[in-house]
């Protein structure tokens, strides 16, 4: 079976873990205060704060710019937290549908859902694709929203040449196992307000100033240096790593592009994607099977894959029940079409035309 994800350490990555381990010193500590340093100078911006999980970036993020009852304006088709960790303040993430073609959030759609409650934007670089940046901003800017950069799948990706990291006011990135860069759990924040960046160190630690001194309420979403030092070896490689994926995606696009029945992603307009996942569209009437039955003929055949995201976010039992029933179109076509095939950086030349043919007898089998 050729996975749809692998995650593989250097040698050099768990020597720097087991040093750590052998230190005792877990926590965080130096470790960790050099992987926040090497991030920022790796993506240009100011400041990095390292954290427990992207999830944890998020919920520290948006206490920043929301109050209880202030709306976000969150893509319908992404992970669950980035809406969740904006209900978990006391704040309601309004659905707004996504571009067809790239996937991420529709600027165009989000600005009919703006109310004089809207206080910020979240959007999402979804599976390594930059969301519309120019767009985005200047929707910010004519509403006066605040904007949370949702990076957790977009290690390495660029937009007008810029790394998305030093975007204004904040990214957050994930460190998951089957993220770009990855290091078990954990996640960073980049900025480039200083004063945001100072909030932030309080917040992830108790709003601890000094040593059992608390000026603020906070939570304990520390990155520990065995993690770090993970990072800190990783980081260096994490431009050949998308390089790989971003060759990977180049021959599956050249050979799947080739198949009527199969839609390649689109690259962002002046972005660059860095692949965490590689998602195709299924025309599932010139198919005539379901997107699951064609998933499993592939693993029939030895490739794994996956389905991101089945169901979109206004579609989850919790925000259905909370905020009643909305219609998204274009991501509810998308959550029956979507299929992930395997993009990660150790396919072999061998993989990615086993890929191929899996596909293309999957599309003779099921064609009508």
């Amino acid at each position: 079976m050729i996975p749809l994800a692998k995650v593989q350490l250097t040698e050099a990555e768990v020597a720097a873990a087991v040093e750590v381990l052998r230190s005792g010193a877990l926590r965080q500590g130096p470790v960790t205060a050099a992987l926040e340093e090497a991030f920022a100078r790796a993506v240009g911006a100011r400041y990095a704060l390292a954290v427990s999980s992207g999830t944890a970036a998020l919920h520290l993020l948006y206490p920043e710019y929301l109050r209880p009852g202030d709306e976000v304006l969150v893509p319908t088709f992404t992970f669950i937290a980035t809406a969740s960790m904006a209900a978990m303040v006391g704040a309601r993430p309004v659905f707004c549908d996504v571009d067809g073609r790239t996937f991420t959030l529709d600027p165009a759609d989000a600005r009919k859902r703006v109310t004089p409650r809207t206080r910020a934007l979240a959007p999402v670089h979804l599976f390594g694709n930059a969301c519309d940046v120019g767009a985005v901003t200047a929707l910010a800017q004519e509403f006066n929203l605040a904007v949370i950069w949702d990076a957790a799948q977009a290690h390495g990706t660029q937009y007008q040449g810029r790394d998305i990291g030093a975007l204004e006011a904040a990214v957050a990135y994930s460190f998951y196992p089957t993220k770009n860069m990855f290091v078990g759990e954990g996640g960073m924040i980049t900025t480039n307000d200083a004063g945001l960046y100072e909030r932030l160190k309080l917040t992830r630690s108790h709003g601890e100033a000094g040593r059992y001194v608390h000026t603020c309420l906070g939570f304990n979403y520390r990155l520990t240096d065995v993690e770090a030092a993970i990072g800190l070896q990783q980081l260096p490689r994490l431009p050949e790593l998308v390089a790989r994926r971003r060759a990977n995606a180049a021959y599956l696009t050249a050979h799947l592009g080739k198949m009527p029945q199969i839609r390649t992603p689109v690259e962002q307009t002046g972005g660059t994607h860095s692949y965490n996942q590689y998602c195709v569209l299924l025309d599932l009437e010139a198919l005539g099977c379901s997107r699951d039955e064609f998933a499993a003929y592939l693993g029939e055949l030895g490739v794994g894959t996956g389905v991101h995201y089945p169901r979109c976010l206004h579609q989850q039992p919790v925000f259905r029940e909370a905020y009643g029933d909305v219609s998204l179109p274009v991501a509810e076509s998308l959550a029956q079409r979507i299929l992930a095939l395997p993009v990660h950086p150790w396919l072999s030349q061998e993989e990615l035309e086993a890929i191929v043919e899996a596909v293309r007898r999957a599309c003779e089998k099921f064609s009508r």
